[in-house]
C-alpha cells in the first residue's frame, strides 16, 4: 500500500490510510466589475424637423460584484477552480433619447465566517459572520453622459459626451474562519478528537498515530434543553507551527472567533521522555507568535488520559504539572483566572462537569456582551 504523508514533519505508519485533506478554507480570486457604457452624441433627424437638437442618451452602469454569506456552503473549494469572476459592461447610449441598459450585478456565495481582504494591500474588505450578510467587493463603472445633457441656450448643438468609467478590479484573498464558541488546541494525539466524540455527535477520526485530524470538525454540545454550544476540533499543533510546521498552522485562524480555548494536555504520553509541562508551554508560545489576541483569549487547561494513570499516582502527577506549568502565577489574581480540569475523554470521566462549566462561562460572557452593548445607549449625556 502506498504511504501517505500528512505533513513534512510526519509520515504515517506503514499500512495506514491517511485521509486526504478536503477542507478548503482559503482561496485567492480575481474580480473585475463591469465598465460603464459610453454616452452617445447624436441629433434628432426627422422629416419637417430640420433642427431637432441633441438626443444622445447616457450609457448604462457596469455590473458590480457582491459577496454574500450562505449557511448552506461549508468550504471555499469552488473558488480554488473558478479564480476569475467578471461582471458585464453597461450598454452604450443611443440616439432618440435612448439610455443604455445597466448590467446585472454578480453575487458570489461564500460560507458563513468568510473574511475577505485585499491580496495586494492586506486591507480588510468584509467579514461575513452571519447568514445573508452581503458586501460590495467591486463596484461597477458609472455610465457616460450623452450630449443630451450638454445643451444650453448658448450651446444648442453640443457634440460633447463622456466615456463610461471603468469598473473596479481586485485580487482578493478569501479566508474561512469557523464559527465556534469553544476551540480545542494541543499536540497531536492529545485526545482532542476523542473528547469531541465524547461530548457531541461529531465523529472525527481517532487513531494511535499523530495528525489523524486533517481538517476542522464542529460538534454541538447540548448541556440541557435550553443550553448548547459549538466546539471546534482543529489539527494538532507542534512546535514551530506559527512558522508553518505541521498542519495546525493552517487552521489557527479558526480559533480566532472562539470565546474560550481548551488546551488539551496528554498527562500520560506514550513517549516516556516527553514532558507534558514543556509541551504545553511550547503550544502556548505558538499562540503568542501567531496572534497576540489569540494568546490573550481565556484558556483552560484540560488534563486528559487520567484513566491511564494509577489512582495512587494521579494526585502527584497532577500537582507536578500544575506547579511546573503555572509556577508562581498560580493563585495570583488576574482578570481571567486559569482553570484546570481533570478528564478522561475515553471513559467520559470529568467530561460532564467540564461541559457544564463551559456553558456557565459562555452564559456569563453573553451577559457581559449585552451589558456592554446597552451601557453606551443608556449612559447620561
Amino acid at each position: 500500500m502506498r504511504r501517505a504523508t500528512a505533513s513534512k514533519a510526519f509520515e504515517a505508519p506503514r499500512g495506514s490510510v491517511v485521509q486526504i485533506m478536503k477542507f478548503i478554507d482559503e482561496a485567492l480570486i480575481e474580480i473585475h466589475a463591469g465598465n460603464g457604457g459610453d454616452g452617445m452624441a447624436s441629433f434628432r433627424r426627422e422629416k419637417y424637423i430640420p433642427k431637432g437638437g441633441p438626443d444622445g442618451g447616457d450609457g448604462g452602469r457596469g455590473g458590480s460584484i457582491y459577496a454574500q454569506a450562505d449557511r448552506n456552503l461549508n468550504t471555499l473549494v469552488e473558488y480554488r477552480f473558478a479564480r476569475i469572476h467578471r461582471a458585464k459592461n453597461g450598454e452604450n447610449g443611443r440616439g432618440s433619447d435612448c439610455y443604455g441598459k445597466g448590467a446585472d450585478d454578480v453575487v458570489l456565495p461564500v460560507p458563513v465566517g468568510t473574511v475577505i481582504t485585499d491580496a495586494e494591500t492586506g486591507e480588510p474588505i468584509a467579514d461575513l459572520a452571519r447568514h445573508g450578510d452581503r458586501a460590495l467587493i467591486a463596484k461597477g463603472g458609472k455610465g457616460g453622459i450623452g450630449n443630451l445633457h450638454f445643451k444650453s441656450s448658448t450651446n444648442r448643438a453640443p457634440r460633447q459626451f463622456t466615456r463610461g468609467k471603468p469598473g473596479e478590479s481586485r485580487r482578493l484573498r478569501l479566508e474561512l474562519k469557523v464559527l465556534a464558541d469553544v476551540g480545542l488546541l494541543g499536540l497531536p494525539n492529545a485526545g482532542k478528537s476523542t473528547f469531541i466524540r465524547s461530548v457531541s455527535a461529531a465523529r472525527p477520526k481517532v487513531a494511535d498515530y499523530p495528525f489523524t485530524t486533517l481538517h476542522p470538525h464542529l460538534g454541538v454540545v447540548r448541556v440541557d434543553m435550553n443550553r448548547s454550544f459549538v466546539i471546534a476540533d482543529i489539527p494538532g499543533l507542534i512546535e514551530g507551527a506559527a512558522e508553518g510546521a505541521g498542519l495546525g498552522h493552517q487552521f489557527l485562524r479558526h480559533l480566532q472567533r472562539t470565546r474560550l480555548l481548551l488546551h488539551i494536555v496528554d498527562l500520560a504520553p506514550m513517549d516516556e521522555g516527553a514532558d507534558p509541562v514543556q509541551d504545553a508551554k511550547a503550544i502556548v508560545e505558538e499562540l503568542r507568535k501567531y496572534d497576540e489576541s489569540l494568546f490573550e483569549k481565556p484558556r483552560w487547561i484540560v488534563l486528559n488520559k487520567v484513566d491511564l494513570i494509577v489512582e495512587d499516582e494521579r494526585a502527584a502527577r497532577i500537582k507536578v504539572f500544575v506547579d511546573g506549568y503555572f509556577g508562581k502565577r498560580r493563585g495570583r489574581k488576574t482578570a481571567v483566572q486559569p482553570r484546570v480540569f481533570i478528564i478522561s475523554a475515553l471513559t467520559g470521566e470529568g467530561c460532564k462537569e467540564l461541559t457544564f462549566a463551559i456553558a456557565d462561562f459562555l452564559a456569563q460572557f453573553a451577559e457581559a456582551e449585552v451589558a456592554e452593548a446597552v451601557e453606551p445607549a443608556t449612559a447620561p449625556e
